[in-house]
This record gives C-alpha cells, structure tokens and sequence, in this order.
C-alpha cells in the first residue's frame, strides 16, 4: 500500500467528458496512471496521450517533473507530445496555406515546453523551419509564425546554433537590414540574431559581417519600443562580444554615425517612459564606452617617456608667460619650472610626474588637464592665476585637485568595472555629450575652485573639499540631468551651505532623541508599529512581483540540454535542482508569485512582461505555507552554494530561498531590487513566525517611530523634558482654598 505522502490528490480534465478526482501515486509509473485515465473514458490507445497542467502555462508532465504536482492541481489529458509534434510536422508541409499558418501557429506556442521540442526536434522539425526561411516564399504572417517557433525550440538549448547554415543567417540579417519589412518579422530576427552573437564568437563574425549596422541604428529612431528594445540588444550583443580592437571599431563607428545623439533624442526623450529592458542596454552601452579609459587609468606616468614630459611642460606653459625661458641658463630654467609647477599645485614640484605615477587615475589625469587647458583656455589660466596669487596655504592646488578629482570621476561613473549583469542606473547626460569624462571634468574642476573658497579652505582641508565636491556630484548625477548645461547649473547651485544643510536634515532624520520617557514611549510604541509593518510585507506579497528567470542562452554554444531555471535554479520535479551560471537573465522570461490572499499557499508560475499582475488562478505551481520549513538568504542559497566564484556581490544581496518538504526541495529567487529582497525576506519571516531583520524594515520602523513621536510631542515643543518624572509633592494640610460651586448655584 502506497504510503500517505506519496499521494496526491487532482483533477484530470478533457473536452467533453465529466472530470475525474483521482488519487495520483507517484511511485506508479506515469504510463499506467494514463491508461487507468483513459480506462475511465473507454479511450483506446493509451500511447497516443499525455497529462499537461490544465492553467497557466501548460507544461508537460513527465516522469522527471510529476513531483511538482500538488494536491488540488487540475490537469488535462490532451495529446502525447510525440503525437502532437508528428501532427504539426504534417500540418507545417501541407499544401494548404491555412493548414500551415495555423500548425506554425500551434507550434510557437506548445514549443515552450522543453518535453515537445525534444519531440519536434527528433523528427527533424527545426531543419524544416529552416528551410521554410531560406525558401522566403511564405507570407508576413506565416513567416513571424515560423521564426517565433524557431525562437522557442532553439531557446531550450537541445540544437546548438552553430549548425545553421550560412544561407539562414544571410536571410535572417536580411529581414533586419530590409527597409519595408513587417515590424513582427524584425522583432523576432533581431531575436535570433542576437542569440547567434552570445552563442559562439565565429557566429558573431558572420552575424557582424551580414548586418547592416545602418539599418540598426535606424531601428533606433522608430516609434516601435520593442523594435528598438530588440535592436539595442543586438547592438549591446555584438559589442559585449567582440574583441577589444573589434569594440573599439564598432563604438568608432558608431560615434560616427551620432549613436548617442539618436539614443537621446528618440529614446531618452521620447514620450514613453524607458523600460528596465532599455535601461539595462543604455547602461551597458554607457559602460563599455567608458571602460575604453581603463587603460590609460591603469597605466602610470613614465618619467622617462619625452613625450609624456613635453605633455607636462605645455600644461605649464599655458599658464604662465615665460617669453625669457630659453635665454635662462639650465638651473635657472629648472629652477623656474619647479616654481611654476609648484604655483600649478603638483605635490612633487621638481619632478611632478611623480604625483601622475598612482594608479588609478594615472595618465587619464594628465588626458583631462590637458583637454581643459586646450578646450577652455580662460577658465584655465583664471584658475591657476587666481590661486596663485593667493596666500600659500589657501591656494588650491589645480594639480593635486585634478589627479584625485579624475579618481573621483572614475569611481562614480565605475569606470574600469564590467557592466553588471542586472544594473540599469545609466546617466542621460552621457548621451547628450561627446567625451563626457572630460567635460565633467571641466565643470567639476571649477566647481572645486568655488566650493574651495565657499569652505575657506587651506592645504589641510584638502580632503575635506573633495568629500564635499564628491558629494555634490553625486547628488547631482542622481537626479538624472539630461544636458551638460543642466548638470553644470545644478551641481553649482548645490553650494557648500546647501550641502551643509542637507546634511544636516539627513542627521535630524537618523538621531534619535535619547530623553528617557521619549525612548520609553518608542518602546511601547514599536509593537504596534511593527504589526502595522507585518501586514503591510504580507499584503505586498500578496500583490506579488515579477521575478526573472536564468536563461541557458547565452551557454548554447557549449551545451545541448539547458532548460530555464527560476532565477538562478528551480525544484524539479525530484526535488533535486537544475542550474544555470550566474547569468544575466533573458529578456525575455519572466516568472510571478504571490501569496494567497487567505496567507496559506504562495502561487507561482511564468508570466509575460506586459502583464502587471497576473490572477491567482493564472499561476499554475504553489506551495502551502505550511510546508515552508526555512527562508535561506545570500551566499547560504543553494544556487549561491552551487557556483561559488562565479556570482558577483550584488547578486548575492540580492538571492534568496525557501526550503519546504525536505532539506533540498527549495525554490530559488534573485529579488528585482534590494527593496523587494527586503519585503520578499521580511513577508516571509512573518508567516514563518520569525522577526523581521532587514534593513528596508529597520528604516520604515524609524520613521514611523519619528512620525509619531513628532506627533506626540507636538504640543512640547521648546520644553525641555527631565530625565525623570519631576516629585509629587506632599498632600496639602487642608483644603479650604477649594471653591464650593454649589453655594453659588443656591
């Protein structure tokens, strides 16, 4: 006799006839529970059906996922999946055009399912989607059919991309580079090409040498987001893969066809709002643009390098006058010139190359003085002449403020750091601008001149001056200035007094007032905020979020039996996980989940991005609370485990799991963001009966507690409140000073 927790109990559906409630065992081979299924409908050829998730996304069962099923689903008995891929492959050869659209249709939508592509595929059915585009004889609607099943067989990894023949990838790049060709048909080529250049690097070649990269700056300037999602995604593809030279000739390139300017005018600028999926590209386009420095901030100053030296001297001399120089015998000259670099502000005035050998910023502080001396002359020589004749200790040093001013700039604009698989906080004024470090620089070097004498600053300030310019910097590239012009107003606007003040609010906000009955009153007053804190985590889960999947596309090159995980690894049906790298995740895959609204079951299952919430019912796998046995965050998640070295630090912050069942039955999540890892963790802690711990919690619960204390206090404000209760005094002798109302009334 099977044993209790080997049963499940389900629904099987099927058109037409009355629903069985069976009682699945899941050590009975799948096999036999079909035939007993079919047994009970008197259908003959068991063989010819299988059982797939009657909701949401509707997933094959097999014997390698059969223990996802819990009690309550309700499945449907519908066609084996050999027997649908026979039909279809029939259907997409028949000579009728209707026949074929419909089977073309068909299969882009069952070809989600790992279990039937392995079928089509067996029967050589993507060779016959091949054929049907290198044919080209089919009409638009037909044809986007064709690529999207294509898309989604190839997506699962089981055929490597290699194989395709140089004829379909020369009609692919065809669809992408056609002017008058239908917008559905350039979406999904732009797909599968993109795919192509992640897969293999002798892809990227034929792909780069086939398309036209016009036609994809082009597909820039359309009104179409997803063509110009799509498009920006190749174009990130292709310059994520090349080689440093081949990079370096593409962003040449597309400089030159004003890239920027269009990306500014038609994207940043248009009417819509830029989607994640956009913001995720313009942040990798801004990064590796800018990463094109690392060298030269890696790259010291050779002392001995004349050229580099004669660099250094023209810096000099386009700050002072020296028309006597060359009648100067050899110690006068060098005397002169250590005076001079020493009023230019360099620490080593003898031999200031020496201040330009740290790494980083190295040569690149040399590149942007020199390109603020040449661009902006006047402003140049005003700053080293103002300071100049300042007195010794409340000049600013233009060297020593331009070599650490650069560092600065490097470090917020990250230059020198790969892009990150999931950021997205690019700075719209990087499109705006040609050279962009430079000409933050130029603004910002004057902005240390100014902030200097707002501060009164000396030579021991240093330090402090660039805390303060750093600061105003940030916050002003924070606010996401679409212009040079608009960053330059705001930074000089946020002045030292206005950074004084913001720091200041920022300290009443976080100091707590340490009055004894006001840190007695908190505590009294925290439990009932913090239940308003649990129900506000447990009704956002209830709203549910929209997670991203892993997606084995860009490893198609190496391996043939990918399937998609959640995140970074989803439970099969074993109990057991499979596992993608640490990759960014596909554009494309989404999953959702939420809680019940009755707190008892977290609903789960894939979703499309334009879907804002999906319904309950619409999310086909869950998990009863109940069952939920831990909540694992970080480097202690069994996907982090797994691939030690491999994940990066904001990934880790952003992973967790939770286990149920038993140990290693676990359902994995990378959070969108830090905030929704912080009510994802907390929600969970809460119907684990577990305190809250994150960060997000800790903020909200002080400003609730502030909130209300101001609140409380309102009518003592100015009083000064004791540490202690002040002495009740002793009780009057007497109270004959009481006055007796009820004699007056008589």
């Amino acid at each position: 006799m099977p044993q209790q927790k080997d049963i499940v109990k389900i629904a099987i559906q099927m058109p037409g006839a009355y629903p069985q409630l069976i009682q699945l065992d899941q050590k009975k081979p799948l096999s036999a529970v079909i035939k007993e299924v079919c047994d009970g409908w008197n259908l003959p050829g068991p063989d010819n059906y299988a059982l797939q998730y009657a909701d949401g996304v509707q997933t094959y069962i097999t014997e390698s996922n059969r223990l996802d099923i819990k009690n309550g689903c309700i499945l449907r008995l519908t066609k084996a999946p050999g027997r649908c891929a026979e039909d279809l492959y029939k259907g997409i050869q028949s000579s009728d055009s209707g026949v074929r659209c419909d089977s073309l249709k068909e299969l882009a939508k069952v070809s989600t399912d790992v279990t039937f592509a392995q079928e089509f595929i067996s029967r050589d059915g993507h060779l016959l989607l091949v054929k049907i585009v290198e044919d080209a004889n089919e009409s638009n609607v037909i044809m986007t059919h064709t690529l999207s099943g294509f898309m989604e067989l190839m997506d699962h990894g089981i055929v490597s991309w290699e194989n395709l023949s140089s004829v379909f990838i020369k009609k692919i790049a065809s669809f992408v580079n056609a002017k008058l060709t239908d917008a559905s048909i350039q979406q999904v080529s732009l797909d599968i090409l993109e795919s192509m250049v992640l897969s293999s690097h002798s892809l990227f070649l034929e792909v780069k040498q086939e398309i036209t990269m016009e036609r994809l700056i082009a597909h820039l300037q359309v009104t179409n987001q997803q063509i110009q999602t799509k498009a920006m995604a190749l174009l990130m593809a292709l310059l994520q893969t090349a080689g440093d030279t081949e990079r370096q000739d593409i962003l040449a390139f597309l400089n030159k066809k004003n890239l920027r300017q269009y990306i500014h005018k038609n994207i940043i600028h248009s009417s819509g709002s830029v989607q994640d999926k956009m913001a995720h590209y313009l942040y990798v386009l801004q990064s590796v643009t800018l990463n094109h420095m690392e060298a030269r901030m890696r790259t010291p100053m050779d002392c001995y390098s004349q050229e580099q030296r004669d660099i250094l001297h023209n810096l000099r001399l386009a700050a002072f006058e020296t028309e006597t120089e060359n009648s100067l015998n050899h110690e006068r000259r060098r005397s002169l010139c250590a005076k001079e670099f020493k009023k230019l502000g360099f620490s080593n005035n003898s031999n200031p190359g020496q201040d330009l050998v740290r790494t980083p910023p190295g040569l690149l502080a040399l590149d942007t003085m020199c390109y603020f001396a040449a661009r902006y002359t006047d402003a140049y020589s005003r700053f080293v002449l103002e300071n100049s004749s300042r007195e010794d200790k409340h000049e600013c040093p233009f060297g020593r403020s331009s070599i650490q001013l650069t560092l600065i700039l490097c470090e917020i604009l990250r230059i020198g750091e790969p892009p990150s698989e999931t950021g997205s906080d690019y700075h719209p004024v990087f499109f705006s601008q040609d050279r962009l470090m430079e000409e933050l620089f130029c603004v910002c070097i004057q902005l240390i001149n100014k902030t200097w004498k707002e501060m009164r600053a000396t030579q021991e300030d240093f330090d402090k001056v660039m805390q303060v310019v750093r600061e105003q910097i940030t916050r002003t590239l924070s606010s996401k200035p679409t212009s040079l012009e608009l960053f330059k107003n705001k930074v000089n606007a946020l002045n030292y007094s206005e950074i004084l003040k913001l720091r200041q609010t920022e300290r009443l906000h976080q100091e707590e007032t340490l009055a004894l009955p006001v840190v007695e009153l908190k505590e009294r007053l925290k439990p009932e905020l913090l239940e308003l804190i649990r129900q506000q985590r447990l009704n956002r889960l209830c709203q549910g979020t929209m997670f991203r999947k892993i997606s084995s596309r860009r490893r198609q090159g190496e391996t043939h039996t990918h399937t998609h995980t959640h995140t970074l690894k989803q439970p099969s049906a074993s109990g057991s996980s499979h596992v993608s790298d640490c990759l960014p995740a596909s554009p494309d895959k989404l999953w959702y989940c939420r809680l019940s609204p009755n707190h008892k079951m977290l609903h789960y299952g894939d979703a499309e991005e334009d879907t804002d919430s999906p319904t309950i019912e619409a999310l086909q796998k869950k998990i009863p609370v109940a069952d939920i046995k831990g909540l694992l965050t970080g480097k202690d998640c069994p996907h982090m485990k797994e691939h030690k070295g491999k994940q990066n630090k904001e990934i880790l912050d952003l992973a967790f799991s939770i286990t149920y069942d038993v140990e290693e039955d676990s359902l994995n999540f990378i959070a969108p963001s830090r905030t929704d890892f912080c009510l994802w963790t907390d929600g969970l802690s809460v119907l684990l009966g577990r305190d809250m711990t994150s960060e997000s919690m800790r903020s909200e619960l002080e400003i609730l507690l502030s909130m209300e204390i101001k609140l409380r206090l309102l009518d003592l404000e100015n009083v000064t409140i004791p540490e202690s209760a002040p002495a009740v005094p002793k009780p009057p002798s007497n109270y004959n000073f009481c006055y007796d109302f009820s004699q007056t009334e008589q």
